[in-house]
């Protein structure tokens, strides 16, 4: 199984948080292909403070990188526009989910809100 991890998620396991970072660990020893997208590693680039730029390059050297192509953009648009007003969705949150669809991944996020999209799956 492809899953991607959500920004939230990424946050977490930089943090400690011994609990989602088990699940990281059980999802590599299942056999999984554990992603990021270029959205979350702006997102995490964004907050990254002094000293911590060594871990987090470990961290993201450890997982599979998911590229945005113009599919990915297009299905993003089309989330926007179903989910933007209704629901709140932002750019961001449409790119990771575009990405989780196109690339048949399981969406691994603790904001189950942020991702209203019927078409994708969720690991919470």
């Amino acid at each position: 199984m492809k899953v991607i991890l959500d920004s939230d998620i990424i946050i977490e396991c930089l943090r400690g948080n011994e609990r989602i970072i088990d699940k990281i660990k059980n999802m590599y020893l299942d056999g999984n292909i554990v992603s990021y997208t270029p959205v979350s590693l702006a997102e995490i680039y964004a907050g990254i403070r002094e000293g911590e730029e060594m871990s987090v390059k470990y961290f993201f050297n450890n997982l599979n990188f998911i590229p945005i192509d113009d599919n990915t953009g297009k299905k993003a648009g089309e989330y926007l526009r179903e989910y933007s007003r209704s629901h709140n969705v932002e750019i961001a949150d449409a790119l990771i989910a575009a990405s989780a669809f196109i690339n048949k991944a399981v969406l691994h996020t603790q904001n189950k809100k942020h991702y209203p999209m019927a078409d994708i799956k969720l690991f919470i």
